[in-house]
């Protein structure tokens, strides 16, 4: 039982290390994972290591394929897609239910966050954008109290920080108040209003990810069903798809 726990909390550490570099965009889309250099590097054997790669791939994060090895998992056109919907389903759901469930100092709370976000945005700090901007759609979930609807929330919001790594700035016509649009709407009491806003503004982020990861649709493309560890194009992840537009 101890050598179970064990491995268990080194799994745990393994996937909390990987997770988060895979989400700060320290690991690229598309990029592989050598299991024996990241054994290595945390010290630890195959199997913790294998179990926290699973983990990630059964979360959506990574992929595997037999003799090949595994990566950050790229999306696919219907992937973008499909997740778009499912957030729009449970986003809908929050700002409905906090319309009605928020107290006025969480409305408040959330109008002063919609700015911070907004004004991050035309700054080159993408990381902390990405952190301040995924606080707001969390807290949005939160005052809904409804924990269940938090937690496939954020579950979603995993694979589009990935995504987001991706996009270096805001599309030149994105209004610089969307975020401050968004809460207002949410805070307004009004559940149409709230749930009409949140397709908008979720409609503006569908597009701007199809948009942006056409170079990561046509690596995959490319790559097809294998992939190799050897691939530099894979390795270097963003790097070098200036060669696939």
């Amino acid at each position: 039982m101890k050598e179970f726990a064990e491995q268990s909390s080194l799994a745990s550490e393994a996937y909390g290390v990987v997770r988060q570099r895979i989400l700060r965009g320290d690991i690229a889309l598309g990029q592989v994972i050598s299991r024996r250099k990241l054994a290595a590097e945390l010290s630890m054997s195959f199997l913790p290591v294998s179990e926290a790669l699973l983990r990630l791939e059964i979360e959506g994060l990574l992929e595997s394929r037999p003799r090949a090895g595994t990566r950050v998992r790229i999306p696919s056109p219907e992937d973008v897609q499909g997740h778009y919907v499912v957030r729009e389903a449970l986003e809908v759901q929050a700002a409905i239910r906090f319309t009605a469930v928020a107290t006025p100092g969480e409305r408040t709370e959330l109008k002063k966050l919609a700015a911070r976000v907004d004004q991050l945005s035309q700054q080159m700090d993408r990381p902390l954008y990405q952190t301040v901007h995924q606080k707001l759609h969390a807290r949005i979930a939160q005052c809904a109290r409804c924990p269940a609807l938090l937690d496939a929330i954020e579950k979603t919001h995993a694979l589009a920080s990935i995504w987001f790594c991706v996009m270096r700035t805001p599309k030149p016509d994105d209004s610089p108040t969307r975020h401050q649009e968004l809460a207002e709407a949410v805070c307004s009491g009004d559940p149409n209003r709230a749930a009409e806003e949140v397709r908008r503004h979720l409609a503006v982020a569908v597009d701007r990810s199809m948009e942006v990861l056409q170079p990561y649709f046509r690596l995959r493309k490319a790559t097809g069903r294998t992939f190799h560890r050897s691939d530099k194009r894979l390795r270097q992840g963003p790097l070098d798809l200036g060669q696939l537009h």
